[in-house]
């Protein structure tokens, strides 16, 4: 009889367990606040949010803290461009720091669709959810004589009270962009706020100067209401936010947030993040691997979204500008870090949102002149290097997803290698230094003493043979849609300059090296050390041991050149346990960028993202699964220090949900995944065409990692990738995973993903 209670209690809390593992959504397994203190750099942002939505929330915290999650006061919250914030007490000052309060993690609440945090210093509730492009704000008051609801705005601001219970204003938030908004005036971020209680008075300032105006412009602005509450008594605030007008904002409050229902509107957030985080499904693994996986997976779909003023969106941009169409949209601040894993992933879950972006950058060309490559909040489109909106047309048509005009994409490719200067930081026509590349293959170095004589060189300095091997996959990228065009004479120039990357290796040490304009080598030249500040002479923002890697559109061409797979292999082993040359306190003092080091692999910047999976192509992919398990393992937790370097907008997080579900995409542009390690057991993808792609891990665990066999669709697969047409219209990748590497699995030449010098050119 006990046995039989034991096993009735014992089947009793298997039910209960598995219940709710079964009942919990994927939304909440996010936690907004992992990286939430930066490994060396930039810190993560607790968003509320809609997937891609303009309306972007978090609480703004004690200034100079850049580590946030280890800051101890909230100083406001988003209104559009101005600070809302809640107090009480008998004095209002027009100090944003007298009405800061302190706060405690353990008194928050933090999703992507809710944040709720308990104002200490004022015995205040706040709470706030969002919409595409609205805020929902409520405090809850103690009994006081005179609470307040603060709106704070800083520079080339203006606002005016409309009424007893709104507010209205805008702000200057990015510099002239001239042609690039189809509007020749500066860009302004324009609010609308309402108020449920009318304010029974109010008072206004400019700098020192309070009074009762209800029109105030220029710096240091603010307002400040002042009632009796009662003790829970609740008093609600929703701000419409647009670029293009306050009418604007008004209406698009109004259109998403009709009624006053704050907790409506939290259901309704967190339905629609359900519904995007359910487009990938996973199955065992461990509460924490799903907890990084889930909240890795909402960074990656975390980018604003051009929005029409009907409320229908596009793209997926982070800096707004207000094209000649009358549309909300934004600028993508960095593609250079996002063409590598997060479009990639996109592609997949919503090819045609990353279509309806393509023609929004054609938009920018048809408006600017040039296809936008890494513009700064500044609005003028600095760069950081390379061209790489060419990667992102080029990775959509590779995979089929066409839905643009592909002249016009071409024509503004073409122009952007061709006309636009290559230099960090800069936009504007070709000098001295371009021409050196078209001439001689490479961007020329400064030799060794030399001082700068180019006065178009940046702080940023030259980063040289950064500059030629990112233009050269460029090149390549351009050089397919010229194929796919039939524009054969171009096909065979791009590609020409996309073999670039020859020219800055050199065979004698090893390593891609910088040239100086004359042609040699520059003399002294320290693969690991060299190149000052971030190695900006010659690299961008890590060194030559990792650079010497970023060849993605032709690994088996660089493999050749370091002498075949097995001095490839070696070199490549050694890079995950190569020292600094130095403390790792003056390394990391030199590279602050090159966080979560694996010897001098930098999980924690993108140039790094693809070289684990190159043994796929050389022979050894049982490497790679050790590799990208450890990195997973090591680099990403579910704490607030859970994100290896910089996420840069979800860049750093895609690669851990690609890499999670076993593959990723070497070379974008070329429609292949180089198959990695899953962590889970099963993984359901949901494309954007309603199809589902599959990839079961049988017996998977921490230690079998290692891939046994393999199928696809049915039939046997003996080599580590696949095609993107192959799980287009669904599919279903089996692979039998053990705690031993199979070394002949995937091993073979013939079974290496496809390069630029394996392929006919």
């Amino acid at each position: 009889m006990k046995h039989r209670y034991a096993f009735i209690l014992a089947a009793l809390l298997f039910y209960l367990q598995t219940e709710g593992q079964h009942t919990k959504e994927p939304v909440d397994y996010v936690s907004p606040n992992i990286g939430g203190i930066g490994q060396l750099l930039t810190a993560t942002i607790p968003y509320v949010q809609y997937p891609h939505g303009m309306a972007r929330l978090a609480p703004i915290t004690t200034p100079g803290i850049t580590d946030r999650y280890l800051a101890d006061k909230i100083y406001g919250f988003p209104a559009g461009p101005a600070i809302l914030m809640a107090s009480v007490g008998g004095d209002s000052s027009v100090h944003t720091q007298d009405c800061a309060s302190d706060f405690d993690h353990d008194f928050e609440v933090s999703t992507p669709y809710y944040y709720a945090a308990d104002l200490q210093t004022w015995n205040i509730k706040a709470e706030l959810t969002a919409t595409m492009q609205a805020a929902y704000y409520r405090f809850t008051f103690p009994a006081s004589a005179h609470a307040h609801l603060v709106l704070n705005m800083k520079d080339h601001a203006e606002f005016t009270v409309v009424g007893s219970n709104a507010v209205e204003g805008s702000e200057k938030v990015i510099g002239p962009v001239g042609e690039l908004s189809g509007n020749a005036g500066e860009t302004r971020e324009y609010f609308y706020a309402e108020f449920s209680k009318p304010f029974p008075s109010y008072s206004t300032w400019q700098g020192n100067d309070v009074g009762h105006e209800e029109k105030r412009s220029g710096d240091s602005l603010g307002f400040v209401t002042d009632q009796r509450t009662n003790d829970g008594e609740q008093i609600e605030v929703r701000v419409g936010i647009s670029y293009i007008s306050t009418e604007q904002a008004r209406r698009n409050l109004e259109r998403d947030i009709p009624q006053w229902n704050f907790n409506q509107i939290k259901t309704n957030a967190q339905v629609v993040w359900n519904k995007a985080l359910g487009a990938m499904e996973v199955q065992g693994g461990s509460d924490r691997q799903r907890t990084i996986f889930y909240t890795a997976l909402y960074r990656s779909l975390g980018r604003m979204t051009d929005i029409t003023e009907d409320g229908k969106y596009f793209s997926g941009y982070d800096h707004a500008v207000h094209n000649a169409e009358g549309h909300d949209f934004y600028i993508d601040d960095g593609i250079w870090d996002t063409y590598r894993s997060l479009h990639p992933l996109q592609l997949l879950l919503d090819a045609r949102q990353q279509e309806d972006m393509i023609r929004s950058y054609l938009r920018m060309y048809q408006q600017s002149g040039w296809l936008p490559s890494f513009p700064s909040v500044a609005g003028d489109q600095e760069v950081m290097i390379g061209h790489h909106a060419a990667s992102l047309i080029a990775d959509a048509y590779s995979k089929g997803y066409r839905d643009f005009d592909l002249n016009l994409a071409y024509a503004a490719m073409r122009k952007n290698a061709t006309e636009a200067t290559m230099l960090p930081w800069r936009r504007g026509p070709l000098t001295s230094l371009d021409k050196v590349y078209f001439e001689k293959g490479f961007f020329p170095a400064l030799a060794k003493g030399e001082a700068e004589t180019v006065s178009e060189v940046t702080g940023e300095r030259r980063q040289a043979v950064s500059v030629t091997l990112e233009n050269a996959y460029d090149d390549w990228c351009v050089a397919q849609i010229a194929k796919a065009l039939g524009k054969q004479p171009d096909a065979e120039y791009f590609t020409k300059l996309a073999h670039n990357y020859q020219i800055v290796f050199n065979r004698d040490i090893g390593f891609m090296a910088p040239k100086s304009a004359d042609g040699e080598w520059v003399a002294d030249f320290d693969p690991k050390l060299g190149g000052g500040q971030g190695g900006r002479d010659y690299f961008t923002e890590v060194d030559s041991w990792i650079y010497t890697y970023s060849v993605q559109h032709d690994v088996a061409g660089l493999i050749q050149l370091m002498g075949g797979r097995d001095s490839f292999n070696k070199k490549l082993d050694q890079l995950f346990v190569e020292q600094y040359g130095t403390s790792k306190f003056h390394f990391l003092d030199q590279f602050p960028d090159a966080t979560g080091l694996v010897g001098l692999y930098a999980q924690g910047n993108e140039p790094s993202f693809h070289i684990p999976y190159l043994y796929d192509f050389s022979g050894q992919p049982w490497k790679t699964q050790r590799r990208v398990r450890q990195l997973m393992d090591v680099w990403y937790g579910d704490g607030p220090l859970g994100i290896p370097g910089d996420d840069d907008g979800g860049a750093t997080s895609s690669w851990y949900v690609l890499s999670a579900v076993g593959f990723y995409p070497v070379c974008p542009g070329s429609p292949v995944y180089e198959i990695g390690s899953p962590l889970f057991a099963r993984s359901t993808i949901r494309l954007g065409n309603g199809k589902t792609f599959q990839i079961i891990a049988n017996h998977v665990s921490d230690r079998n990692k290692y891939i046994q066999s393999a199928t696809l669709n049915g039939k046997p697969l003996n080599k580590p990738w696949f095609e993107h047409a192959d799980i287009a219209n669904g599919g279903t990748l089996i692979l039998e995973m053990a705690d031993q590497p199979n070394l002949q699995w995937g091993s073979s030449p013939a079974a290496a993903p496809p390069s630029m010098s394996n392929q006919a050119e």
